[in-house]
């Protein structure tokens, strides 16, 4: 690689690849050793072509999520199958991974900056603004679609086609306009904890010891010629398991139990933390 050779979005790869490095050693632990990454599937990873695939996924923080798909692809390449053990594999990274991401929230400060560098493809959401919605929607950008085109061409790309951190939220038709167009490999993801883990940018742990799922499905089947646009929606909306219909089969009982379990295992790590 030479030194100042750059991707599709001018983006220089030896700065690129020492972020990732830095910020992969800085973050390891809110994965393994505060909190525990529980992952499934990471076979699939390795299987993938080296460009044209978009992941989906569900979406619980602003960064935390994407962060760890970083770490979980690039441990996964290099032969890890379902950990994250031994951060050996930020050495030698994928170059190629994006995800796209609103740019308001991309440009909100510093850090988000550098997390924008490391392979963000920053759109304008149509449908909110500043954290609220907008009953005037505004026309998509042309722009931020033929970005996402560059980066598909060029590798691998991470969609949160919900648009937003709230569960059950309805999957945006811009997803499936892409997957129509583009006829990428599309890898459903499932995620969660990650929500109980860190505040909602995914930058500060809210709290420990939290069992954190990451869920790899696999390649979702949909016929690029014949399906509709609503049909696309629909099968992504299963597939990342935030389909309306879920909500039915996760019984509100479940839904405490589960928070209570969180609940003993955050005073469980803190008395064991005062016994040290």
């Amino acid at each position: 690689m030479g030194l100042f050779k750059r991707n599709p979005f001018g983006h220089i790869l030896f700065i690129k690849k020492w972020l990732i490095r830095i910020l992969g050693a800085m973050t390891h632990r809110r994965y393994r050793g505060f909190n525990d990454l529980q992952i499934d599937g990471s076979e699939i990873i390795k299987s993938l072509p080296d460009t044209n695939v978009l992941f989906i996924s569900n979406h619980q923080t602003y960064f935390a999520d994407v962060v760890a798909m970083f770490h979980v692809f690039n441990a996964s390449l290099s032969g890890r199958q379902d950990n994250i053990k031994n951060i050996g594999y930020l050495w030698q990274p994928k170059m190629n991974i994006y995800y796209v991401a609103a740019k308001e929230t991309m440009q909100a400060g510093l850090l988000p900056r550098i997390l924008a560098y490391v392979g963000a493809i920053t759109v304008e959401r149509t449908w909110r603004s500043k954290g609220v919605d907008v009953t005037e929607k505004r026309d998509v950008n042309p722009n931020d679609t033929e970005n996402i085109r560059i980066a598909l061409e060029d590798g691998w790309v991470i969609t949160f086609p919900q648009g937003t951190t709230k569960s059950f939220k309805p999957v945006r038709k811009g997803t499936a306009h892409i997957i129509k167009q583009h006829k990428p490999i599309v890898i459903p993801i499932v995620i969660d904890g990650f929500r109980r883990s860190f505040d909602k940018k995914g930058l500060r742990m809210k709290k420990k010891n939290i069992l954190q799922s990451f869920i790899i499905k696999e390649p979702l089947e949909i016929d690029y010629e014949n399906d509709t646009i609503e049909e696309i929606v629909e099968k992504v909306e299963y597939a990342i398991e935030q389909h309306p219909s879920f909500l039915k089969v996760i019984p509100a009982e479940e839904l405490k139990v589960q928070e209570e379990l969180n609940e003993m295992r955050r005073w469980s790590y803190k008395a064991s933390e005062n016994e040290n």
